[in-house]
């Protein structure tokens, strides 16, 4: 978009004042909506933890992979010996029912494994979803409805029954995880094509893109220079909210016994595992699906969040942390100003005007 400089008048006097840059606007809207705050924090610890895992098992000694046989007792089927699952000063979190492996130290691990999936197939559907979209918005009649007719067919084929279809065909010598992250990232990325070819679509009638092209430059370059900072509000929204739905295809591929295989920890790995051992070592069970939870609630929370910061128009649909201040807030906004001002502006004059019509 061309570079100006925004300006609005202030009430009362004709003093140009800078418009708030929209990075200040996004993240003043974005810290009045407390619970989008909290999600905030929430994933950032859950990112922190995945990242600082092997500091954090050898700071209580501890690694995901390690058998204990003499924590476990035989006798009862393999159930840890100790109250809580065996926990203690050396097993923060209690020890796997069977094989006596760490619980703190696998749930940490499945923690890198289960976001680094989600993150990583989030970048792959965006990316080719964008390069997708553009390219059918700005190409030929015929490329745009090869293009279309290609995301219609991406968009139809079910996402679950195709990864379990493709996971159970290739070699288990193939990296699960980076496999998983494949399936899911070029599966998934129809949805967010249609999204960009149709705003890409939108923005090219604008005056600045038209000015764009009349002065010569090329239809990639107007892209990239034009129509890319338009797409980004619409992008990055999507991208919030498919982080936690990567999550729970992840965590429903391993459940199903085609994601990630083991040892490598996984959060759905661990809930395969824990559906015969809920009654006699509940914690193996309620670790990770707490885990998962707490995950997908706090990065949904906070992908509403960004998405009401980005598009102010559009209401919060989590009444949590929204109230009547931020809507003031909003009211009294310096992008505001010049509209409070002209409707009182307004008012005194239709006041001024029946205090004329009275005293004649």
């Amino acid at each position: 978009m061309s570079e100006a400089l925004a300006v609005v008048e202030t009430a009362g006097t004709g003093t140009p004042v800078p418009a708030v840059s929209g990075a200040r606007q996004f993240w003043r809207r974005l810290r009045a909506q407390r619970a989008a705050l909290v999600a905030a924090a929430v994933v950032a610890l859950l990112v922190l933890v995945a990242l600082a895992a092997p500091l954090l098992t050898a700071l209580e000694g501890q690694d995901p992979t390690t058998y204990h046989p003499s924590l476990i007792d035989s006798a009862r089927g393999g159930v840890p010996i100790g109250s809580f699952g065996g926990i203690g000063a050396d097993h923060w979190l209690g020890v796997e029912p069977q094989t006596g492996r760490d619980m703190f130290a696998r749930l940490v691990y499945g923690a890198r494994v289960s976001l680094g999936v989600a993150l990583a197939a989030t970048v792959v559907q965006v990316a080719i979803g964008v390069a997708v979209g553009v390219a059918s918005a700005l190409g030929n009649r015929w490329v745009d409805q090869l293009l279309s007719r290609a995301t219609d067919v991406i968009v139809s084929m079910p996402l679950m029954i195709m990864s379990l279809a493709l996971l159970a065909i290739v070699p288990s010598s193939f990296p699960r995880p980076v496999l998983v992250t494949l399936v899911i990232g070029l599966i998934a990325w129809g949805t967010i094509a249609k999204i960009v070819r149709a705003q890409t679509l939108s923005l090219k009638g604008l005056d600045y893109v038209s000015a764009a092209r009349l002065s010569g430059w090329g239809t990639w370059r107007v892209a990239r220079r034009e129509l890319l900072p338009g797409l980004a509000a619409p992008v990055i929204t999507y991208a919030a909210l498919l982080v936690p739905a990567n999550i729970s295809v992840e965590a429903a591929l391993s459940f199903l016994g085609v994601g990630v295989k083991p040892p490598t920890p996984s959060w759905g790995q661990m809930l395969t595992a824990a559906d015969v051992w809920y009654q006699a070592a509940p914690q193996y069970l309620l670790l990770p699906a707490g885990a998962l939870f707490v995950t997908v609630l706090a990065l949904t929370v906070l992908g509403d969040g960004v998405r009401t910061a980005l598009d102010p128009r559009a209401a919060s649909r989590l009444r949590v942390g929204t109230g009547r201040k931020g809507s003031t807030a909003a009211g009294n906004a310096p992008g505001n100003v010049s509209a409070n001002a002209t409707d009182g502006a307004t008012r005194g004059a239709a006041g001024n005007a029946t205090e004329k019509e009275a005293s004649a």
